[in-house]
């Protein structure tokens, strides 16, 4: 949260700051300026967008602590239960029946490559074998915060949020399905009132 805020902040000085002294100065200084008056802005709203994932994360992180998993089941293609519009997932076991697995994917596609490069089918084993142990915080019914193994496997990085959007073929609430109220109630606290019951 604190490097989108400066993300955000630095960008938008920035270009204030260019603004200012091209006002000021050569009129030739205003085009060696002109690839930050147009990148600027883009950037400033780009940044913008990393706001909800990371509040959902801080919601997710005060509801729920860190468990590391080692291989766990994932992929980049396309599953019957997830819909085609999401940018990969990573099976969890499921808490509500012992033995079986339920995907959750990435609905966002913003700071995903690193992941990606990862998942691919062709990936490289070194590349591979990064994720083999990965951090997850939250509730795979609902949704959670899935992150890599910093320096040393000691604190998580590369954090990025991640649902529950299974598509059942009988419309059944996947979220609300054998969830007592405590789960439901801890699920909205980290998810936010989007989840159903």
């Amino acid at each position: 949260m604190a490097m989108n805020v400066v993300g955000f902040f630095g960008w938008v000085s920035g270009w204030v700051l260019l603004l200012g002294i091209s006002v000021y100065s050569a009129d030739w200084l205003v085009w060696v300026f002109l690839p930050y008056f147009v990148y600027g802005p883009y950037r400033a709203l780009t940044q913008l967008r990393y706001f909800p994932a990371a509040l959902s994360m801080l919601r997710i992180l005060r509801t729920h602590a860190w468990q590391l998993l080692r291989d766990v089941p994932y992929g980049l293609t396309d599953r019957p239960e997830v819909s085609s519009r999401h940018y990969g997932w990573f099976e969890f076991p499921d808490p509500d029946r012992p033995g079986q697995w339920l995907p959750m994917v990435f609905t966002q596609h913003l700071r995903l490559e690193w992941w990606c490069r990862r998942m691919a089918p062709r990936a490289k084993p070194h590349l591979k074998a990064q994720i083999e142990e990965i951090w997850f915080a939250g509730d795979v019914r609902f949704a959670g915060v899935i992150a890599a193994p910093g320096r040393r496997r000691r604190a998580p990085r590369r954090m990025h949020v991640m649902e529950q959007r299974a598509d059942l073929p009988d419309d059944a609430c996947l979220n609300g399905r054998a969830a007592g109220p405590d789960d439901i109630a801890r699920g909205r606290r980290a998810a936010g009132p989007s989840i159903r019951s």
